[in-house]
C-alpha cells in the first residue's frame, strides 16, 4: 500500500523553528517530486514548497522564501521540510505530496498524485 505520512506538527511560538518530516511506505520517494502544501481554517489549499525529483531543484511561495527550506534524505525515504522565524500566518494544516513540480509563469506547477493526511501547525503566543 502506498502511503505518506507526515510528522513534525505542534505548537510554537512566533520566531520559532518546526522541521516537518514526509517518510513514504510502499515506493520510494527519489522518483517523485515531492511537495508541501498547507491549509489554514476557512482558506484554500496552497502550495507551499516542492523538490524534483530530476535535479533536485527546489520552489518556495513567496510568503516562505528565505525562512522555508525543503530537502532530500534519500536514505532514509523522507523529505523535510525545515520551517524557521514562524508567524502565525503559518499556522495550518501542512501536506506532504509525490508527483511533479515545474517551473512556471509566477512561480511553479505541480501535478500530485498521493497525498498524506496532514499534520497541524500551530504558530501562537
Amino acid at each position: 500500500q502506498l502511503q505518506l505520512v507526515e510528522s513534525g506538527g505542534g505548537l510554537v511560538q512566533p520566531g520559532g523553528s518546526l522541521r516537518l518530516s514526509c517518510a513514504a511506505s510502499g515506493f520510494t520517494l527519489d522518483y517523485y517530486a515531492i511537495g508541501w502544501f498547507r491549509q489554514a481554517p476557512g482558506k484554500e489549499r496552497e502550495g507551499v514548497s516542492c523538490i524534483s525529483s530530476s535535479d533536485g531543484s527546489t520552489y518556495y511561495a513567496d510568503s516562505v522564501k528565505g525562512r522555508f527550506t525543503i530537502s532530500r534524505d534519500n536514505a532514509k525515504n523522507t523529505v523535510v521540510l525545515q520551517m524557521n522565524s514562524l508567524k502565525p500566518e503559518d499556522t495550518a494544516v501542512y501536506y506532504c505530496a509525490a508527483g511533479y513540480c515545474i517551473a512556471a509563469m509566477g512561480g511553479w506547477g505541480y501535478g500530485m498524485d498521493y497525498w498524506g493526511k496532514g499534520t497541524l501547525v500551530t504558530v501562537s503566543s
